[in-house]
């Protein structure tokens, strides 16, 4: 097995990767807060935990992937401030939070499968996990890291700070490399939210039923109670959620944790303090991998600004999700990446050539195009060095672009046979997900015939729409059967989206 590199945000090195065990990972990705459609910069945190996940499985780990969904206590400042999303959420579309976070589950399912993701090993809810939480939060109060007001149960930093170095824990600020102030909620501020706190920059664990969250729709019994509270009602703070999924299901101690870079200062910084308290173990995780933000046109992407773009709007502009994963695949995890239309065009013009090479090696017989120039043997050595090639690439703190160009290479080689070029592209397509198995060749010869023949049927696809939208169902039902008949043969069907809308999409 080649050796993998990892940029640990912990020491700001690239370091050997040495898991607990030797061949069994265990790693935590931080998932969606599940109150709203999400947007292709969450689309490439999705694919980036599946491009690690994929990665670790190549080189010849057995891991156990757990991926969360918060659809409780992650209020809008991502501090201790202002409502809770799902709350906001439940009132702007007239839902509960359990039906929202239903709705929006399943919308974020059906993009990242688009997209090529495999499912991870676990999915769980915050919401499935109260009981694991409050378990957490008492042990933590029974050790002194918690203390009991009446708006919350908060974590007592300065505990955690002053026991750092007789009990081994990882300093409080040494992942976000932050003076204690820059952590501070409302620094300067001096806001009434902090007066309950014994110091400002403590995180609260669990929230009551109190003040501006007095009708939270969400809540459960505690064994935390006051007096303006005598049931512990409440809901879980955010951080502790990841601390206690990530406890069930991988124990005390991972191997590796992936985030957003925003999560380095505020959420990773105090996971990584609660955890440690309350398992007495450290490090936490003894990886943290994070990925940089995706621009749009070079600036922060912002929905309220009309660029918040989600899967649906590719696709409505003839884009597929798998444009957008070879454009995620072209630059490093850690590099931010800038997303035009012009980009994401390149990128699918790009995945088209590609198809249509493979496509045009998948159906040539296997007893065909033997090595033109070189021996059995020398075709060997090409064989073994392409792989060596793409296995430092992966490697290499997870090198996708240069992965991706060793298939360019591949298929640029006269000197390997049709069927040599095959075997490597599908097995190298474990790590990419660009679906190459999935690639018919029994219809359409030419790429370009299918793009004009797909192009025809999403005419149809549009006078459906009008048909939708006048309520005419009847003819619309008939342009539904047409249409898949006119797509039996193909790699694409027709999908219904919940707001009205259809759009021809690639088979997953």
């Amino acid at each position: 097995m080649k050796q993998l590199k990892l940029y640990n945000t912990m020491s700001r090195l690239l370091e050997d990767f040495e898991p607990m065990d030797p061949k069994h990972v265990k790693m935590y990705v931080c998932g969606p807060t599940v109150y709203s459609l999400q947007h292709i910069g969450n689309m490439r945190a999705a694919y980036v935990g599946d491009m690690i996940f994929r990665s670790l499985k190549y080189l010849g780990y057995d891991v156990t992937f757990v991926r969360n969904y918060t659809d409780v206590g992650h209020l809008v400042s991502d501090e201790d401030e202002g409502e809770d999303k799902m709350e906001k959420g439940s009132k702007k579309e007239g839902l509960t939070p359990l039906q929202l976070a239903d709705k929006y589950i399943k919308q974020y399912e059906s993009d990242t499968k688009h997209l090529g993701n495999e499912e991870p090993s676990v999915k769980v809810r915050a919401t499935e996990t109260i009981k694991e939480i409050i378990d957490m939060i008492q042990t933590l109060y029974d050790k002194g890291y918690a203390y009991i007001t009446d708006e919350a149960v908060y974590f007592d930093t300065q505990k955690y700070i002053d026991d750092k170095e007789k009990k081994g824990f990882t300093a409080y600020n040494k992942l976000n490399r932050q003076k204690l102030e820059d952590n501070i909620s409302g620094a300067g501020h001096g806001s009434a939210e902090t007066e309950k706190k014994k110091h400002l920059h403590d995180f609260a664990l669990w929230i009551f039923q109190y003040g501006e969250h007095i009708s939270h729709a969400q809540h459960w019994p505690s064994p935390f109670k006051t007096e303006q509270n005598p049931e512990g009602d409440g809901f879980p703070g955010w951080h502790i959620e990841c601390s206690a999924m990530s406890k069930k299901f991988l124990g005390d101690k991972i191997d590796i944790h992936v985030g957003g870079i925003e999560h380095i200062p505020t959420h990773h910084t105090n996971e990584i303090a609660q955890s440690e308290a309350a398992n007495g173990e450290s490090p936490f995780s003894k990886y943290w991998l994070h990925l940089e933000h995706l621009l749009v046109d070079g600036g922060k992407m912002s929905k309220s600004n009309g660029t918040g773009f989600a899967i649906k709007d590719l696709e409505a502009k003839g884009y597929s999700a798998l444009d957008l994963r070879y454009f995620f695949l072209c630059a490093h995890y850690r590099s931010q990446q800038n997303f035009t239309w012009d980009a994401l065009d390149a990128s699918s013009r790009g995945l088209k050539k590609l198809k249509h090479r493979i496509r045009n090696i998948l159906k040539d017989d296997d007893t065909n195009n033997e090595g033109k120039n070189k021996s059995k043997l020398d075709a060997k050595t090409n064989i073994e060095n392409y792989k060596k090639q793409f296995d430092e690439y992966i490697s290499n703190d997870f090198n996708t672009s240069g992965a991706l160009s060793t298939v360019w290479d591949i298929l640029n080689d006269d000197n390997i046979s049709r069927k040599e070029q095959r075997d490597l592209i599908l097995s190298f397509d474990d790590v990419l997900g660009l679906q190459f198995k999935n690639l018919s060749v029994e219809k359409f010869d030419e790429l370009e015939d299918m793009e004009e023949y797909i192009n025809k049927v999403k005419i149809k696809v549009e006078e459906r729409n009008i048909f939708r939208k006048e309520k005419n169902f009847k003819k619309a039902d008939e342009y539904r059967d047409e249409i898949n008949k006119l797509l039996k043969e193909t790699n694409f069907v027709l999908h219904d989206y919940p707001d009205g809308r259809s759009a021809i999409v690639p088979k997953q």
